[in-house]
C-alpha cells in the first residue's frame, strides 16, 4: 500500500514514520508513505496555498487551484489513485472503512489546515472522511489515524494475524477482557476459567464477555 500525504505540516510526521509497527511496515516494504508539502505546488514566489474567504469571515481558506495542481501532479503515473479529503464533514471512519481502504493499492490523503477548504476542492476528491465529531487544528492527526488503522488490515503487517481478528469492533463486538500475571493483584483474581486449560469453554466465556461488554458500553454496535 502506498500512502501519499498532501500537507502543510510535513514535520509532524517525523516520529510517526520511525516508530513501532509503522516503521517496521515501511522497512518490510508492506507500506510506503510519501509526504508532499502543499506549498511546493503554489503559483507564486511566496508559496501561498491559502487566501481570505470571499464574503468575509475569520481564518484562511485553502485554494482550489493549488490543490488541483497538487492532485494532478500526484496522479500523473496512476490516475486511479483514490483521493481522500480528511474533514469533520466527512463520513465517520470505522473498522469496516479501514478494511475497505486496505484493498486499495494507493491513496492520496489531503490533510488540510487553516479555517477550511474552498468548497470546490470537494469536486476533486473521491471520498470525504472524518475521525469524529470534533474539530482539530489540522487534518494531520486524522491522516495518521487512517494510515495506522488501515495498515493493520494489510497481510503480514501484524505478525500474529489472529490478533486482528479478536480486536474491538470485529464482528460488531468489543474485545473480551484479557489478563496476565500476576494471577492475584490487590485481592482481584484472574477468572478461573482462563486458568482451566479448557480452550472450548474459554472460547465460550470470551464470546459471552464480548457480547456483554458490547451491550453495556456500546449498545449502538449490538
Amino acid at each position: 500500500m502506498i500512502y501519499n500525504i498532501l500537507t502543510t505540516q510535513t514535520g509532524i510526521y517525523g516520529s510517526f514514520l520511525k516508530t513501532g509497527l509503522i516503521a517496521r511496515g515501511i522497512d518490510k516494504k508492506i507500506i510506503k508513505i510519501n509526504i508532499f508539502d502543499l506549498h511546493e505546488f503554489a503559483f507564486d514566489r511566496h508559496k501561498s496555498v491559502d487566501d481570505t474567504p470571499y464574503g468575509g469571515g475569520p481564518g484562511m481558506i485553502l485554494r482550489v487551484d493549488v490543490m488541483d495542481k497538487a492532485i494532478t501532479k500526484l496522479k500523473e503515473k496512476r490516475k486511479k489513485k483514490k483521493v481522500i479529503l480528511l474533514t469533520p464533514q466527512g463520513k465517520k471512519f470505522d473498522q469496516k472503512m479501514a478494511k475497505r481502504l486496505a484493498k486499495e493499492k494507493e491513496l492520496i490523503l489531503i490533510a488540510g489546515r487553516f479555517e477550511g477548504y474552498d468548497e470546490r476542492i470537494r469536486d476533486l476528491v473521491d471520498e470525504e472522511i472524518s475521525v469524529g465529531d470534533f474539530v482539530l487544528t489540522s487534518g494531520d492527526l486524522p491522516t495518521m489515524i487512517l494510515i495506522d488503522a488501515t495498515s493493520r488490515q494489510l497481510p503480514k503487517f501484524i505478525e500474529k494475524s489472529q490478533s486482528t481478528q479478536i480486536e474491538s469492533f470485529e464482528n460488531n463486538l468489543l474485545e473480551y477482557p484479557q489478563f496476565t500475571r500476576p494471577e492475584i493483584y490487590k485481592e482481584k483474581s484472574v477468572p478461573k476459567i482462563l486458568l482451566s486449560g479448557n480452550h472450548e469453554e474459554i472460547a465460550k466465556w470470551r464470546q459471552n464477555e464480548a457480547q456483554s461488554k458490547t451491550l453495556k458500553r456500546r449498545p449502538d454496535l449490538a
